[in-house]
């Protein structure tokens, strides 16, 4: 039940015995309302070279002891490591956490964020890392969390999308289905060869939304870098 640790587990074996990548089988992603999507294996054992410039930006700022959530493979913790930071990687697929250790990231729990103890000074939430919280319902559970487990003066720094322009119409409107609470709010299911995960919320938060969210949670949000295809980083802090 394990689709993209498996994938990435795979991708990593096949490196290592052949000292090359590989064209690795299809990371699938299903959602009811999208078109099945694909993820490029080779996105998640990327270099800093080959990072989009909110990722590097993120990786730049970051401070203190580190906290990589979601970390897959471990590419963001890696580079961190070699700068000589204190950086701990967590994520919940026990394949990826393997893979990681198995590459050398020192410090690696297999690790639900929500129930994760400790202090932390950076928070990463990459690759639209802040899309674990699911649900706009669950933004402030999430800032509770980051209570119990950012320091003073830390910092969160997540990217995300505003994927409004995905209901676009043909007049250039904005179209949101009536039946959706909020257009970044997505179900979606991943697949590697035969491995079928459960289906799970996924939030693309616009970044007016997330200001609003963190304000009322004693927070303070802003963009810091802007991508390319609807894409931002936010850097989060508590409010003295």
């Amino acid at each position: 039940m394990d689709p993209m640790g498996r994938a990435i587990a795979d991708y990593w074996k096949t490196m290592v015995s052949t000292n090359r990548p590989k064209t690795a089988d299809k990371l699938r992603v299903f959602s009811p309302i999208f078109e099945e999507d694909e993820i490029p294996l080779t996105t998640l054992f990327r270099s800093y070279e080959d990072m989009p410039e909110i990722e590097r930006k993120a990786l730049d700022m970051a401070k203190g002891r580190i906290l990589d959530v979601g970390a897959a493979s471990g590419c963001h913790s890696l580079v961190l490591q070699e700068r000589g930071m204190d950086v701990t990687a967590i994520d919940i697929s026990p394949l990826s956490v393997e893979t990681m250790k198995e590459r050398g990231v020192k410090k690696v729990l297999e690790q639900d964020f929500f129930t994760l103890e400790g202090q932390y000074d950076t928070i990463l939430m990459l690759m639209n890392g802040i899309g674990i919280v699911g649900t706009l319902e669950r933004m402030p559970e999430f800032f509770r969390q980051l209570d119990k487990i950012l320091t003073p003066g830390g910092q969160a720094l997540c990217d995300s999308s505003d994927i409004s322009y995905v209901f676009e119409n043909e007049e250039g409107m904005i179209d949101i289905p009536n039946e959706m609470d909020y257009y970044g709010e997505h179900s979606f299911r991943m697949q590697y060869k035969n491995t079928i995960g459960e289906p799970f919320n996924w939030l693309y938060i616009d970044a007016e939304t997330l200001m609003q969210k963190a304000g009322r949670c004693r927070y303070a949000a802003e963009v810091v870098a802007e991508g390319e295809h609807y894409d931002y980083l936010a850097r989060i802090t508590k409010k003295e």
